[in-house]
């Protein structure tokens, strides 16, 4: 029991201190946030931030995990289907579901000078996943390699939505949608 107990307070504290960061990022750039702003914004005391972080990189690294690790359970393709077009229409409808949902988190650290550590877990998440997923439904009816296939795409993708959350008052996913469909051919 002792270690359920533990195991919710990190939970509670991680938590706590990804409300601290983001709330801190909402006013000023990563860059200029210290450590101990983190903490007071939290309420958590400064050793105990180093008792679960090295730094404030560290931190927002563990909250971009947090998401990714969020982003692999909701990717799942509930339609099956060899159709390029409709594939990553669902895809993309659940990518761009997730970001909604997270806009507050992506907005911030698509603002970060140099850090394409997002993107590159987003990246990484969708790229493995979509693999899967287009071997095991043969969707990719091109004579490019599956990998090949699949970056170019995601890569597309994943560039126009980071731009996009950027200012999350225009962010409009339907809009994304539309507009990132139109580039996949309807191969039925």
């Amino acid at each position: 029991m002792d270690n359920k107990k533990e195991d919710l307070r990190i939970v509670k504290t991680k938590a706590s201190l990804y409300r601290g960061l983001m709330a801190l990022m909402k006013e000023k750039p990563f860059e200029q946030i210290k450590v101990s702003e983190i903490c007071s914004s939290s309420y958590v005391n400064r050793s105990t931030f180093y008792d679960h972080f090295n730094d404030k990189f560290e931190l927002l690294q563990s909250l971009l995990l947090d998401l990714s690790s969020e982003l692999t359970n909701t990717m799942v393709i509930t339609n099956p289907t060899n159709n390029p077009q409709e594939y990553f229409k669902e895809m993309l409808t659940i990518l761009l579901n997730h970001v909604s949902e997270n806009l507050e988190i992506y907005s911030a650290v698509a603002k970060i000078n140099g850090n394409s550590i997002a993107i590159d877990m987003t990246m990484d998440t969708i790229v493995n996943l979509t693999i899967k997923d287009i071997e095991k439904n043969n969707i990719n009816n091109t004579d490019l390699p599956t990998r090949t296939f699949v970056l170019f795409y995601t890569s597309g993708f994943i560039s126009v939505i980071a731009d996009s959350v950027k200012d999350p008052k225009t962010f409009d996913p339907d809009k994304i949608l539309k507009t990132l469909l139109m580039f996949i051919p309807d191969n039925k």
